[in-house]
Order: C-alpha cells, then structure tokens, then sequence
C-alpha cells in the first residue's frame, strides 16, 4: 500500500483545525456557537498572518467569511423562517387532531400514518416543529391508552429524520451539500432528484421504526404514569359576596356535597389556620386545597371564589387577575428533563410576567407539596412537575412553542387560524418554484419569508426568534473549513488516503465506505460540518477513481442524515430524549440497527442507480 506524501504545511494546519474543531463540536461544556466562532476565527487570523497562495491569488481572512451571505445559509435560514409561519398559524393542526381522533381506533395504524406524516412534512419543512406538533399528541396518546411514550417517541423523531433526507431542502445539511457540491462545478441537484433512493431506503427504515423499535425500547415508567387522575394544589379565594362568606368552614365543605379537602385556611399574607370545621370564613380568606384541575374548578363555581395562584394579598384577587375572561383556557404543562427551570422557583424567573399566565397550582409526582403553606412561587420545579395553568387562549397556545415544557392539555390546540391557508400556500409556493427550477432556493424560500410577514402569517419578531445562531455559526464555520481543505489540497490528500486505503476497491464499496465514515462522524459532531468538510473530499474521491461525482455526494448526504445513534447527533434527538426519558443506550439500542439499515440500502441502491 502506497501511501500519498504529505502535503504542505497549510493543509496539514487545516486538517490538525478540522480535527480540533470535530472535537470542539462534542463538547457539552463548550457552547457551539463559540466553538463555530473559534473555528472561524483560527481560519482567518491564520491565514492572515501566514499567508498562502493559491492559482497565484492570496488565501486572504475575508475569504473565510463569505459563508455569511452563502446562498446555502440564505436558503436555510428563510426556510427556517417559512417553516415558523407554518407553526404560527397553526396549518398543522388539523392533522395532529386527525391523528389523535385515529388512536383511540387503531393504535398500530395511527402509529404508521404518524411515522408517514412525520416523514412527508418533514421533506420540506425543518423537522424541529414536526416534532414540537406530534410531541404533545403522542404525549396525550400515551397517557389515554396506557402505552408507554417511550415506545412511540423514539421512532416518530427518527422518521422524521428520514423524511428531511428526501429532498434538497428537507435539511440544511442537504442544502449544504448541494450548495457546495455545485460550487465545485458539479451539475445542480434539483429539489428532488435523489427522492427515489431516499424514497426507497426511508420505507425500509420506517416498517422497522413501526414493526421492531417500539419493541425494542424498555417499557420504562413515564414521569407521567402516576398523573392519572393529575392531583394538584391550589389555593381558593373567598370572594366579598361568596356563598361562603360568614359561614363556618363545615358548612362551605358541605355546600360541595363533603368533597372538597381544605388543608389548611390562610388568612393574611403567610398567616395559616388549622382546618378547624368551626373557623368562620371571611372574605379574603385562602382554602389550601387538593384534588383534579376538574373537581378544583367545580369547587370554584359551587363557593363562587376563585382559584388563586400567587398565595399573597399583594393585589386583590378579584379586580387584577384575569380568571374571569372568557377566553381563557386551563392548561397542564409538564417541566422536561434539562429544561430551563429546573432548579428555579417561578418567583426566580417571573413565570407569570413571562408568558402571560397565571399559576393555579402543581403536582409534584409521587409526593405531596413538602409543606401546606409552601407558595407556589417559592417551590424549586424539577423534571416531571405539572403546572396548571389558566390564561387567554393565544398565550396558552403560545406555551405549545416553547421547548422548556410540553402542554399536556389536548383542548389547548392551536385553533386552525384564517392565515393558515395562506401560510400552507406560500410553503407550496416555495416549493413549487424551486422544483420547476423557476427560482433557485435560496430566493423562493427569501420571497416566501417576505410573503409570511407581509400577509400577516407571522410578524418581524416571530421571524427573528425563528432564526438560530448556533445553526448559522456552525454552517459558516462548517463553509469555512470546506473551503480551507480544498484550496490548500487538504481535501485531496484525504481522498488520496482514502483510495490508498480502500486497497484498490471498488467504486461501490468506496461509495458505501464513505458513507459509513460520514455516519459515524455525524453522530459524534455536527452534521453539518460532517457533510460540508465531507463534500469536497468526495468529489476528489470520485476524481481519482475515474466515476461520476454524483453518488459520491449522495453518499455524504445520505451519510450526513443518519443521526440516529446518539441524543446529540440531532436536536431533534434531545427534545426526544428529554420527553421519553430515554438513556444513551436506548438510543444506541434502536440507533444502531436503523444506521446499519439504512447503510445497507443506500449501498445497495447508489450503485444501482447511477450502474457503478
């Protein structure tokens, strides 16, 4: 075996960067934009202070930055603005209710067609709000059939990863690729010209996400599996003019025919009575009481007082808080594993200020509030706690986006707004252009965002929360280092190494060693900056074996996608991860045979296709 000589000082900088920076990636500790930044950074101040020339022109820093206003990033990031519009009308709706309506039919079906829908929305919009939409439903599934989430939502993030692998615009990393592949002079891939081997290998993947994984997974008690009936603490005000107004305790107890538990009366900020039956109510009082979000609200009506959430007579109970209003909506939302408020109280964060609702009470799974007279703001939230909620309808649905807690309340969906048809049109718009080759992505998507905003679909702050930093460092700093290895022959000598390896092999089993290496890097770093560092190593790969560039790169897409193996392979994974309570190895357990599925059958097909 003949090994390449090494190359010049400049790209064994690049390649010793390429590592480091593949390192940088997995660090939890390290934040990834900093990590993209640093990346970037070591590029252009060292190219600056040692420079190097290329066909007779200067490698110069600012070179490094053009991936700022790359029609790649351009395209994924008005996608991602596209896609939030989606969301924010609330155009998906209808199909999570039809599907919720189909479980309590035929579970093993419903879980096919949610597999199958997870997959199709994902081939044009990010995967992230798919997974968002089905999180809550299969959620909600779980607790009213009594299977566990831990076997439904595993395979419903994964299909929606096999999903965004069928088109150009499925995933920034395909947009990526594409986007650099033809930068190197390969013809441009249109939106769906890799669909039938992607088509094909997702069905495989997909009757095992639906007929073996959930099998595969431990039937593993849920936070939520003691949340039937939901029993929460809460604190009911005796408002001036309640029935329950100068009556002794005992007889309020029995205006609810005996069924309320009042553990203790708060009279005064802080100031608690035992529940004695002769202790006469007065307005202003607080019932500290136990049970359902039901039974509390039947309470409420029967004593004419409120529910109250702050437990303190800084403002009058019945003039300030905003119970009354009619459109207001009871929600339960559930705090994840790694969310942000766990650890926190909710007086901390100012959780009512913050999201516009107001904190009835919280159920503590498998105990009970350590102390009667705890205030709900002061009690420090944990994974697994369950708030309830009450607010105006649009701050409840507003709850549904955010990724600290899922809403658990199924009556609290996103009703099917009048801009929804419209937002589903520009989507189709977008895609539609940029399939007929009319526009090219990156300016279709741009004109659908401008359309969403200008119709009304979303507003410029919707737009701007869409958007991610971590996702546009990581694909400049991802652009960046794509370009440093191939300017300075880096990515060369690696396919030279490569070739050398592989012994003399064919151009298929090059094809599916590639893309065997692309899918463990994927899993260990970013994928995006698996795919753009493995692009142009492919097309020089392809150069030296005398084959078409074309299944080369698909192996690097194709590669790129299989996230499957580690939570933080994908963040889609992590929001999984956190609602399942899934270990590490249970997804090595369901990740590594799909890797191993998928590999076979695109190893099988690339060839085929293009008669390598």
């Amino acid at each position: 075996m003949n090994l390449p000589p090494l190359p010049n000082f400049h790209a064994m900088s690049v390649m010793f960067l390429t590592v480091i920076a593949l390192i940088l990636f997995t660090r939890e500790k390290i934040p990834l934009e900093s990590s993209s930044l640093m990346v970037l950074m070591s590029l252009a101040v060292g190219f600056e202070l040692f420079p190097f020339k290329v066909d007779g022109n200067v490698l110069h820093a600012v070179d490094f930055f053009h991936g700022f206003g790359h029609e790649a990033l351009v395209a994924v990031c008005a996608l991602m603005i596209a896609g939030q519009g989606i969301v924010r009308t609330g155009a998906l709706e209808p199909v999570g209710r039809a599907l919720t309506r189909l479980w309590k039919v035929s579970p093993a079906i419903s879980l096919l067609l949610t597999l199958l829908t997870g997959a199709f929305i994902s081939a044009f919009i990010n995967n992230v709000p798919v997974v968002v939409l089905f999180l809550p439903i299969l959620i909600n599934v779980s607790l009213g059939t009594g299977m566990p989430a831990s076997s439904i939502l595993m395979p419903m993030g994964f299909a929606t990863l096999l999903g965004g692998t069928c088109t150009t615009i499925g995933t920034s990393t395909n947009l990526l690729v594409v986007s650099v592949a033809g930068e190197l002079g390969l013809k441009r891939m249109e939106m769906f010209d890799f669909l039938m081997p992607a088509a094909i290998a997702g069905c495989i993947g997909i009757a095992y996400l639906w007929l073996l994984a959930p099998r595969m997974l431990p039937k593993r008690e849920q936070l939520l599996s003691d949340t039937s009936p939901r029993v929460f603490t809460a604190h009911l005000a005796i408002l001036r003019g309640s029935p329950a107004e100068g009556k002794t305790l005992a007889e309020a107890i029995r205006k609810t025919d005996a069924a309320m538990k009042v553990m203790s009366v708060e009279r005064g900020h802080n100031k608690f009575m035992l529940p004695l039956p002769s202790v006469v109510l007065t307005a202003g009082d607080h019932l500290v009481i136990r049970d359902t979000p039901e039974r509390l609200k039947e309470f409420e009506k029967i004593i004419q007082g409120t529910l109250y959430p702050e437990d303190s007579e800084d403002s009058p109970v019945d003039k300030e808080h905003p119970l009354k209003a009619e459109d207001q909506q009871i929600a339960e939302i559930i705090v994840v594993e790694g969310s942000s408020l766990q650890g926190r109280t909710l007086s901390e964060m100012r959780f009512a200020d913050r999201y516009g609702v107001i904190i009835l009470a919280i159920h503590i799974a498998g105990k009970h509030t350590e102390k009667i007279y705890d205030e709900i703001g002061d009690i420090r939230l944990g994974a697994g706690n369950i708030l309830l909620v009450q607010g105006p309808r649009p701050q409840i649905a507003r709850l549904k986006k955010e990724m600290d807690f899922i809403v658990l309340d199924a009556t609290t969906d996103l009703p099917f707004s009048r801009k929804a048809p419209v937002a589903l049109l520009i989507m189709l718009g977008i895609v539609v252009l940029a399939a007929l080759d009319i526009l090219p992505i990156a300016i279709s998507a741009l004109l659908g965002a401008l359309l969403m905003i200008l119709t009304g679909c979303l507003g410029w702050r919707d737009a701007s929360n869409a958007l991610s930093t971590q996702v546009i460092l990581i694909v400049v700093a991802s652009l960046s280092l794509g370009v440093a290895l191939l300017k300075t022959g880096g990515a060369n000598y690696l396919a030279q190494l490569f070739v050398a390896l592989a012994g003399g092999a064919s151009p298929a089993f090059a094809i599916s060693g590639l893309m065997l290496l692309m899918a463990i890097l994927t899993n260990i770093v970013s994928n995006n900056a698996t795919a753009v560092i493995g692009t142009p190593i492919a097309v020089s790969i392809a150069a030296q074996m005398g084959q078409p560039p074309e299944p080369f790169v698909l192996a690097v897409i194709f590669g790129a996608n299989m996230s499957y193996a580690t939570p933080m392979a994908y963040k889609t994974n992590l929001l999984i991860m956190n609602a399942g309570e899934y270990t590490f190895n249970d997804f090595l357990r369901v990740g590594l045979p799909l890797i191993l599925i998928m590999w076979l059958a695109f190893s099988f097909l690339l060839p085929a296709i293009y008669g390598i």
